[in-house]
């Protein structure tokens, strides 16, 4: 009996087959015999034979997900998924059902020697692992750019090696927490792997100079999410029931959501459609803006577009191989659930076109939700689910002297000059107790330059969703104009011509003066990151368009600046990460549930001010709320849950993967000395940060209730023209002897007017 009924599909692109189908079936038979995969024991347990192979079909697979792909592409692929199939089954079958660890580290250790970045194997492979991975590597790999190369070596060890956190999460009976769970099924899934696949059997190669960007990363992230959410949904029933896995999205919603087994299999569709929806949205929306921004030529445009269709026809083809494989749960999944039916009922091979219209149709509410919003929403007061510290709160020593100057560097800067704030605003928010938190051994320089960075990005966070939320050619000029006050080469930067420009001068000068180049290039791409994000979050608002969930997840590490305040936090520790093992997953696993821990503990505190009093769509409890489609209270819960649940996580990573990782990397003293600073760093972020919400006036109703009270409307001006042409506020031109103005807009700051300071970064005179 099936553990739930299959959810209604979105399906939004017709499947279609290759017409080679029937040679890659012969050859995929071959091959995986010349590779001792069929009826060949390994370790006295055979793998497959021959009918666990022809039932799988995996040609048909390929033939559906590569419907234009050449004949002999067409078995150089289908051989790729026999094998990373065949090492899925193998694995299971050595290690997850021994729990054997250690034999399987060695194991994945080895594989690896079959990858070469340059040059030829020199190992002799000893499995058919080995064996399949020689061949097919030398077979693929000569024919590819260095930048394919080097993409799909890293998406090839990530399917392997992060097979260790499947095992370890079943021998520990653990079940990881949604976020923590999709950005590690992305690796251990394989999607990224097939995307760089679909590259090679098309030969179109995304150009290397926006392979990076965001716009091609969330393509690819979207196509990796929607393959496995769609085949976790497949397969439960195989998976949890009969290998006793515990990495699949449905268990996970079901654990975390506390729900039913239907329920969490239709939140994972409803998650999978998002994940579509937002794949068409980038792909329409950013792409194009994408190419003309990086001169991209017509050749790698078209290449580009031929891969974005590919990355489509693996969706339609991958959920048509899932109808029919005998590796899934897909009984009665072609019946009329499938949705033939409303055009008469056809429900043989060709046909998937004819369910696209149920789909949408059934899909749309979801769709509608994301757009519909009202801004400035009136909540009313709002119960934040209690929190307390997660670790023990330690304060700077210096934190009375910083509360002390507390007006005297935004004043400098011009930020007190403006409008957007004052003195009163300013002392209520109180930034030095959270810099006091978050670096409480700082010396009393490098305090006062955290408090500053912190209350520049303070500032910025409101200038973008009070003057600059509903113009997005201002966010943007505002955004390109902020990135010249970063030279990192020491050229001189324009004169400033708004207190974001002047202060960030002047944070600039400070910060990078003692770093090399190259860590000034990585600071400055942190920088950069955090602001382009900002726009993205102003390009929402102009669309009205709450962000999809993952994509909200990920946005706001970059909005909130968790890395840049982790960059500054880690200025005052001389003790550094080893650069061989930083992006180590157990790493990334403290950082990023570090800094998500924070920010949903600033989405719940800012709820109410973002919402209602600022008509914003940015904000983790909206997104649930629209996401999920429950009421308020229960939203606040599913956000607290989640941050809870990743203060779990940093806390396994720090007691449990940071010892295993000393033992995998034999470190000295040292480098563990380094390594457990840096986990009490991210801990005095998370601590400090929460601390700083309970106790800062910033997001309380009182606060909130004065600010809007002092605000009154005003006239809307054209701030881009003003930027571009300094002087000049909207249409009027400056009168003689009169520094330049702008009066804000019509967005609640009233009717003060926005000087734009004139002084040199340094300058110790107010504008």
């Amino acid at each position: 009996m099936q553990p739930f009924v299959l959810p209604e599909f979105y399906l939004s692109y017709p499947a279609r087959l290759n017409p080679h189908l029937d040679g890659a079936r012969k050859h995929s038979k071959a091959w995986a015999y010349s590779m001792d995969m069929i009826d060949v024991p390994q370790h006295g347990t055979v793998i497959w034979n021959e009918h666990d192979l022809d039932s799988h079909d995996y040609a048909l697979l390929c033939s559906y997900t590569h419907p234009d792909a050449a004949p002999r592409e067409l078995d150089l692929v289908t051989d790729w998924y026999v094998w990373v199939f065949y090492f899925d089954d193998h694995f299971l079958e050595l290690f997850k059902r021994t729990g054997d660890i250690d034999h399987a580290r060695a194991y994945l250790d080895r594989i690896a020697r079959f990858m070469p970045a340059e040059g030829a194997i020199t190992e002799t492979p000893e499995n058919p692992v080995e064996r399949g991975l020689t061949d097919l590597w030398n077979r693929t790999v000569p024919h590819r750019s260095p930048g394919w190369r080097r993409r799909f070596r890293e998406s090839t060890r990530n399917l392997l090696d992060e097979s260790l956190w499947e095992l370890a999460n079943i021998n520990e009976s653990r079940v990881a927490n949604p976020i923590e769970y999709v950005a590690m099924r992305r690796k251990v899934g394989g999607a990224p792997w097939s995307a760089n696949l679909i590259e090679h059997s098309l030969n179109a190669e995304v150009p290397d100079e926006i392979a990076a960007k965001r716009p091609m990363e969330v393509l690819r992230d979207c196509f990796a999410d929607a393959v496995h959410l769609r085949n976790d949904l497949f397969s439960y029933q195989r998976e949890v029931e009969d290998e006793g896995e515990l990495s699949n999205s449905v268990l996970v919603f079901e654990k975390f959501l506390g729900c039913t087994t239907q329920e969490a299999a239709d939140a994972v569709n409803d998650l999978l459609t998002s994940r579509l929806h937002q794949f068409e949205h980038t792909a329409l929306t950013e792409v194009p803006a994408l190419f003309d921004e990086n001169g991209v030529q017509l050749a790698g445009r078209a290449e580009t577009l031929a891969y974005v269709k590919g990355l489509q026809d693996w969706q339609s083809g991958g959920h048509e191989w899932h109808l029919r494989s005998s590796r899934y749960m897909n009984k009665g999944a072609l019946d009329a659930r499938g949705g033939p039916e409303i055009l008469g009922g056809p429900s043989g091979l060709g046909t998937s076109a004819a369910r696209i219209f149920r789909s949408v149709a059934t899909t749309a509410p979801q769709r509608t939700r994301a757009f519909t919003h009202q801004p400035y929403e009136q909540l009313g007061p709002v119960a934040i689910p209690s929190l307390p510290l997660p670790f023990p709160l330690q304060l700077s020593s210096h934190l009375a002297a910083e509360r002390k100057k507390i007006t005297d560097w935004p004043q400098r800067m011009g930020l007190l000059s403006e409008g957007a704030w004052n003195a009163v605003r300013l002392r209520k928010t109180d930034i030095p107790l959270a810099s006091a938190g978050l670096c409480p051994a700082a010396p009393p320089e490098q305090l006062s330059l955290t408090t500053d960075w912190l209350t520049w990005g303070t500032y910025a966070d409101d200038y973008y969703a009070e003057v600059l939320a509903h113009d997005l050619s201002a966010a943007r000029l505002t955004t390109e104009r902020l990135k010249l006050f970063m030279p990192a080469n020491g050229e001189p930067p324009p004169p400033p011509q708004t207190a974001l420009e002047t202060g960030l001068a002047d944070l600039w000068q400070r910060t990078t003066g003692p770093l090399s180049p190259a860590e000034r290039e990585a600071f400055r791409a942190t920088v950069e990151s955090m602001i382009d994000s900002w726009v993205w979050e102003v390009a929402n608002q102009a669309q009205n368009r709450i962000p999809d969930p993952i994509d909200y997840v990920e946005m706001r590490r970059r909005t909130f600046g968790s890395e840049l305040v982790t960059s500054i936090s880690r200025l005052t520790n001389s003790r550094t990460v080893p650069p061989e093992i930083h992006r180590n997953r157990v790493i990334e696993a403290l950082e990023d549930s570090a800094a998500d821990y924070a920010w949903l503990i600033n989405d719940l505190f800012s709820y109410r001010k973002e919402i209602e009093y600022e008509g914003g769509l940015h904000n983790a409890v909206l997104v649930v709320r629209s996401f999920l489609d429950v009421e308020q209270d229960r939203a606040l819960q599913i956000v607290a849950d989640l941050a809870q649940a990743r203060l779990a996580e940093f806390q396994h990573a720090a007691d449990v993967g940071l010892p295993g990782l000393f033992t995998d990397y034999n470190l000295d003293a040292k480098a563990r000395d380094a390594l457990t600073d840096y986990a009490d760093l991210l801990k005095n972020l998370m601590t400090g940060i929460a601390n700083w919400h309970h106790n800062s006036a910033r997001y309380t109703d009182e606060e909130l209730d004065r600010v809007r009270a002092a605000q009154a409307p005003a006239e809307p001006i054209d701030i881009a023209n003003a930027l571009k042409h300094p002087g000049c506020t909207g249409t009027t031109p400056p009168q003689a002897g009169e520094k330049p103005r702008l009066h804000l807009a019509a967005t609640g700051l009233g009717t003060q007017s926005l000087h734009i300071p004139t002084t040199s970064a340094n300058s110790t005179t107010g504008p």
